[in-house]
């Protein structure tokens, strides 16, 4: 049967002259036919879904260890909540949703087991042989290490779904080919020799929504999780002027409201009036720069999706209270710490016998390889483990494993 793509709507309104376009993509590494039911965008967003590394994220922490209770924020479900965000963004900014979407659905594959820390971690013994960044491990899962095509490894997604995986957070070089943020990590400029991502330009707005999307979800996730916990309190919240602001609302309108509710009223209102300084940050920049491309969006020299000076402000006391009172509490660091020492046994063990990484497809070959390429497998395939796998692997390893309650 011939399917008629004129009638097909591809899920989408008109875009905005600036928006990327699915019809005029900078096209994959290898190059594929088109599909006559989905444009390029969507086919990223459905490949990103259908891998390994999205159904792991499930089992990776975001701030607290899974086996702490069934309702605290995971990588996956933060995942789902940033890519809502961005969605939501890029349809009130006349983006392509799909590809904003897929950024954000792929923007944190590349982090390791115990969220942060095992970055920390695994970073910390890699150092020798180039040390690990979470942002160019997501480039190495969705270009190489995703094994499930015929002709080609990794999942071939498009250049626009690439730039926004690595360039979400801003260019990578300066014009003069500095680094923006240090060193630019191999994996990345080895894959640009291979398909230029552009380096020293600004990402399309679609992935600058992603990025402001992933801000919006952890500082209300985190909250929202930090009280479930008890190492936040409402008062706690009351110092920060803005939270006192929502609680104040949500009292006036719901005097005897239960907390779990009263929380989320206040974290509902806190998205919401995130969400809309972003669209009123970008719609301002946007009418002040006049863009008639996506290339333009590139060129500005500028973040368009971002807070106000006022909300950035805001954005800065969150984090700030996060840090103390719960990324840094003494119960946390402990856990961190064994979180760590798991990480780095692991590492070592996996280096001093490799056969012990049962499931790694090239198990039989890592053994002879130089300690350099051989750190680089080791560290592909711990990057890879969940929470729950690395406690089981350390446990079969080790007599003694850190408990991580």
């Amino acid at each position: 049967m011939t399917i008629d793509t004129r009638a097909l709507g591809f899920g989408s309104s008109e875009r905005a002259v600036f928006a990327a376009d699915p019809w005029t993509t900078r096209g994959r590494l290898y190059q594929e036919d088109g599909s006559p039911t989905r444009s390029d965008f969507q086919r990223d967003r459905d490949r990103i879904v259908h891998t390994t590394a999205f159904r792991r994220l499930k089992h990776k922490t975001q701030v607290f260890i899974a086996q702490d209770g069934d309702h605290y924020r995971t990588r996956l479900t933060h995942t789902i909540e940033v890519a809502q965000i961005a969605r939501a963004l890029a349809r009130a900014l006349k983006l392509d949703e799909d590809l904003a979407e897929g950024v954000a659905l792929v923007h944190d594959f590349g982090h390791t087991p115990f969220g942060h820390t095992g970055e920390d971690a695994l970073h910390e013994v890699l150092l020798p042989y180039g040390g690990f960044d979470h942002n160019a491990q997501s480039l190495r899962i969705v270009t190489k290490l995703e094994r499930r095509y015929a002709e080609f490894d990794g999942i071939n997604l498009t250049w626009e779904s690439l730039e926004g995986l690595v360039k979400h957070n801003g260019p990578l070089l300066t014009p003069d080919g500095v680094g923006t943020r240090g060193p630019v990590p191999q994996p990345i400029l080895d894959y640009c020799e291979l398909h230029d991502l552009e380096l020293a330009t600004y990402a399309s707005l679609e992935a600058q929504v992603a990025a402001i999307a992933d801000d919006i979800a952890y500082n209300t996730h985190d909250i929202d999780d930090g009280l479930r916990s008890g190492y936040l309190t409402f008062d706690m919240l009351e110092e920060i002027p803005f939270l006192a602001g929502l609680m104040a609302e949500v009292r006036e309108r719901y005097p005897h409201l239960e907390p779990s509710r009263f929380t989320h009223e206040i974290m509902r209102r806190q998205i919401t009036r995130m969400v809309e300084d972003v669209i009123g940050v970008a719609q301002q920049r946007l009418s002040l720069l006049r863009p008639e491309s996506a290339a333009d969006i590139r060129a500005a020299g500028q973040v368009i999706a971002t807070f106000s000076e006022r909300m950035a402000e805001t954005d800065r006391q969150i984090k700030a209270m996060l840090f103390k009172r719960i990324y840094r509490n003494p119960d946390i660091m402990r856990i961190r710490a064994g979180a760590a020492q798991i990480v780095t046994d692991l590492f070592a063990a996996y280096m001093a016998n490799p056969k012990e990484m049962q499931s790694h497809y090239w198990v039989d070959h890592i053994a002879g390889l130089s300690d350099a390429p051989k750190a680089r497998h080791v560290g592909d395939y711990l990057a890879g483990m969940t929470d729950t796998y690395a406690i089981s692997a350390h446990r079969r390893l080790f007599d003694h494993t850190p408990d991580l309650r």
